[in-house]
């Protein structure tokens, strides 16, 4: 799989660009602020809807415009579609196949596959959890984008869930809408163990597959590390029944096993959660923990643990874990890497360029050319003020 062509409308600083792209290295470079990283945040936009940068799209439309405009050729097995989204402010997006209006904008996930290596992923490893989470969410809707809508609906009944408890637990201290608030709770419970099993599940078995290969790629990029060295496993905020936790699958005798537990939680937590008016259960509450250690010996977190060298190892590690996992299922996703090589030594710059040299298709920025490993040595584009030249 790969990007063939770009064109941009009101995205970011462009007004318009237009860039052919192909297989192999492709090097965007240029100083800081003149525009490389808003060609490749496009493209990873186009495949998650997400920017990598910011949390909402406001930022992503040119200063005083209605919309925004992501237009891409991808190129999968031969064939090219025309994939397209429409960034409107204040409106709902809008997605385009082959100039065909989606139903959904959603439907656009996972069409175009991204895995995106920038100096915030240090954040993986020395951020909050909300940072892993979202890197287990993304790396999910990759692989099946189907579950972009369990992940929606899980965020509306959370939601929902904590607007009521705000009210339960004030009609809890004298309110004469007590029985009312309390009953109304125990469905949005029942309503919350379902959706949230079902992202447990998933959450689950995608750390276990990602688990070997998180191993292999810190072996890779970290001087003289096994394979074993390198762990990642998932802290819920709940016990999860052991089966469960030895053999992660996403069936639904599985869902209903963690369902049924989440629903006893969620009734041994309730008063605590009156009290403080947040909800405390559930998987917007789990992290994934990241250890270091002999396989055979005592392994320490790496988050408060790790030097500098091998905090940037393990997120480096994470990166190429997801890459690795969704190319042996088939498909090579596009690799970007935004100024990521200034970020690094010379050992794992030159590490990291040689594990992904074989890619389909790398996309790297750099504020200046000897930033570029020679490995990566491809086609290069010149980004100055917004315009972008064949070098």
């Amino acid at each position: 799989m790969h990007v063939s062509h770009l064109t941009l409308r009101d995205f970011r600083s462009y007004e318009l660009a237009d860039v052919a792209l192909g297989p192999g290295a492709t090097a965007f470079v240029g100083r800081n602020g003149q525009g490389k990283t808003n060609l490749v945040e496009a493209i990873d936009y186009l495949s998650r809807l997400s920017s990598h940068r910011v949390a909402s799209d406001t930022p992503l439309i040119r200063a005083g415009q209605p919309q925004a405009v992501v237009r891409a050729a991808v190129v999968k097995d031969g064939r090219t579609a025309e994939l397209e989204v429409e960034l409107n402010a204040g409106k709902a997006n809008r997605g385009r196949v082959n100039r065909s209006p989606l139903p959904r904008v959603r439907e656009l996930v996972g069409l175009l596959r991204t895995v995106v290596f920038s100096p915030e992923d240090l954040a993986l490893v020395k951020g909050d959890p909300s940072e892993r989470r979202r890197y287990l969410d993304d790396l999910l809707v990759l692989r099946t984008p189907r579950l972009v809508g369990t992940l929606a609906d899980h965020d509306r009944v959370l939601k929902q869930r904590a607007t009521l408890l705000k009210t339960a637990g004030a009609a809890r201290r004298g309110s004469s809408a007590q029985d009312s608030a309390l009953s109304t709770l125990d469905v949005w419970d029942t309503h919350l163990a379902r959706v949230a099993a079902e992202v447990l599940a998933q959450r689950l078995a995608l750390v276990a597959a990602l688990r070997p290969h998180v191993g292999s790629a810190y072996a890779a990029v970290a001087q003289g590390a096994a394979r074993d060295d390198a762990r990642v496993d998932y802290r819920a905020s709940l016990e999860l029944p052991t089966d469960v936790l030895e053999a992660p699958d996403t069936g639904p005798d599985t869902t209903a096993t963690l369902e049924k537990a989440l629903l006893a939680e969620l009734g041994r937590r309730r008063n605590d959660e009156l009290d403080r008016g947040v909800c405390l259960v559930g998987p917007h509450r789990d992290d994934l923990l990241l250890s270091l250690g002999p396989a055979d010996g005592t392994r320490l977190p790496v988050k408060g643990y790790a030097s500098h060298g091998e905090s940037w190892s393990c997120a480096l590690a994470l990166r190429l874990a997801a890459y690795d996992l969704l190319r042996s299922e088939g498909e090579d996703p596009v690799l970007i890497l935004d100024d990521v090589f200034a970020e690094l030594d010379t050992q794992r710059r030159d590490q990291l360029a040689s594990l992904v040299a074989g890619a389909e298709q790398v996309l790297v920025t750099a504020a200046v050319p000897d930033d570029v490993p020679a490995g990566l040595a491809g086609v290069r584009y010149d980004v100055s003020a917004g315009v972008v030249t064949r070098a």
